[in-house]
C-alpha cells in the first residue's frame, strides 16, 4: 500500500467540465486504509475529500467543495496511482459530479515536493 500521508498534489490536467486546475493544491493525510485531504486554489475556495484505499493502492474517493461562484459541488472519483521513477506519486483519476450536470471527466494530479 502506498503512503499518502503528508503529501501535497497539484493538477497536471483535467477535462473542461472539471473545476480543479494547476492552482489547486491537495494536502493529503492517511491513517491505515483511510485517506483524506483538504484542497483549495483556482476556482475552488475550499474542498475536502475522503477515500478508502483498495487493492493496488487505488483510492475510492468522494469529494465536496465550494467554488468561487458560491456553489457547493460534490462528486465521486476513482484514483489509480502510478509510482514515478523519482518516488513521487501520480494519480490518474476518473471522476463524476454527483451535483450539477452529473457529467464525468478525467484528471491527473501529481505529488509535489515542498
Amino acid at each position: 500500500m502506498l503512503n499518502f500521508h503528508k503529501k501535497t498534489f497539484r493538477s497536471l490536467s483535467n477535462t473542461a467540465n472539471g473545476e480543479v486546475g494547476e492552482e489547486t493544491l491537495f494536502h493529503y493525510s492517511q491513517n491505515g486504509d483511510i485517506v483524506w485531504a483538504e484542497y483549495a486554489g483556482g476556482m475552488i475556495v475550499k474542498g475536502f475529500l475522503i477515500a478508502k484505499v483498495l487493492a493496488d493502492s487505488i483510492l475510492d474517493m468522494r469529494y465536496e467543495h465550494i467554488n468561487k461562484a458560491g456553489e457547493i459541488m460534490t462528486g465521486k472519483c476513482c484514483s489509480t496511482p502510478e509510482l514515478l521513477p523519482d518516488g513521487r506519486i501520480r494519480l490518474h483519476e476518473k471522476w463524476q459530479w454527483t451535483s450539477g450536470d452529473l457529467s464525468s471527466g478525467e484528471s491527473v494530479v501529481e505529488e509535489i515536493i515542498n
